[in-house]
């Protein structure tokens, strides 16, 4: 027998075998209800939220938040809207220490992302890591749009924790540029300014801030303060109406001591002892944004490849920002 012939012969043995293949297939075990609820349930937990489960979360207390983004954060840890979320969240109820963690596993996934960057700078400054923090806050300005104006207010305040005054008002100058009715940001620009003795700089930042929609107490009341240090002391009650009387005669009272009787303002030493006095006093004067206050210490900010943060890729920097602050820094 030819070979071609016992090729014909085997085709119809082999389209039969195929075809009860298929019929085993098409036969298997049909599944159970129990287990089909189950496949079901499993789906439905990974369905993203909806966009008004999500508005209705973020109208909810920062605890109820947390959770909502914590278990959408579970559902897609590779989502970055979803990871910053859960990191706004976390940072807000003050789990510092969980952000920095959640940060270290998305940075090698989104290594560009200027808002993760942001993100963890904010909760170093919180935790006291003024250093880190301002090596989060470069690599998130590196990356940012060139209009963003929140990593370079963020890098300023870090400064001005690292008593590098001069360079905080650089990169605060800067975040103005691109967003010049940013009310945080002036309020800390025009405290900034009085740390450095130019009071009447740091007033005019004060008072435009004051003047802007979003302008809240701590705003007036830091005007109040710079004021003070001027000796105008009538005039700080009259910046803010509402405030409490007994912050403001507290502020009257520390104030009054140091200026009026040899208005010696370019005392940089006198301004922080005033300063940490007002801060135990009620209602104290704080900085606007939302990062929290933190002891300071007199150290240079090393380059952001000197001190990696943990988890973030070796990227090359972009030259966009680091030529002008690194070189203010190293002065």
């Amino acid at each position: 027998m030819s070979r071609a012939n016992t090729v014909k012969r085997a085709l119809p043995g082999l389209a039969l075998i195929a075809m009860a293949g298929c019929a085993t297939t098409e036969a298997a075990e049909p599944v159970s209800a129990e287990e089909q609820a189950y496949q079901d349930a499993i789906e439905q937990a990974l369905v993203p939220a909806t966009a008004e489960e999500i508005a209705q979360a973020e109208r909810s207390d920062p605890i109820t938040r947390a959770n909502f983004w914590a278990n959408e954060y579970q559902k897609n840890a590779a989502d970055l809207p979803t990871t910053i979320a859960f990191m706004r969240a976390l940072r807000r109820i003050g789990s510092h220490d969980r952000v920095i963690e959640v940060a270290t596993s998305s940075l090698p996934i989104h290594p560009h992302s200027h808002e993760l960057y942001l993100e963890l700078g904010r909760s170093y400054l919180a935790a006291n890591k003024p250093t880190e923090a301002a090596q989060s806050f470069v690599r998130s300005a590196d990356y940012a749009p060139e209009t963003e104006a929140a990593p370079l207010a963020a890098l300023g305040l870090a400064f001005d924790r690292l008593e590098s005054h001069a360079q905080a008002q650089e990169a605060y100058e800067i975040a103005l540029q691109r967003d010049p009715n940013r009310v945080s940001t002036l309020s800390n620009y025009g405290l900034s300014l009085a740390l450095t003795g130019q009071l009447h700089q740091g007033e005019a930042a004060l008072r435009k801030a004051v003047d802007l929609p979003g302008a809240d107490v701590r705003v007036r009341q830091n005007l109040a303060l710079i004021l003070g240090l001027q000796g105008r002391i009538d005039e700080m009650a009259e910046v803010d109406p509402t405030a409490p009387a007994r912050s403001v005669e507290a502020n009257q009272n520390v104030l009054r001591q140091m200026v009026m009787p040899t208005r010696n303002y370019d005392s940089l030493q006198q301004l922080d002892e005033v300063i940490s006095e007002l801060q135990s006093a009620p209602h104290p004067s704080e900085a606007m944004p939302d990062l929290g206050d933190t002891d300071v210490q007199s150290e240079a900010m090393a380059e952001p490849g000197e001190q990696a943060i943990a988890g973030a890729p070796d990227t090359p920097r972009p030259p966009a920002l680091r030529p002008k602050l690194r070189g203010a820094q190293d002065g």
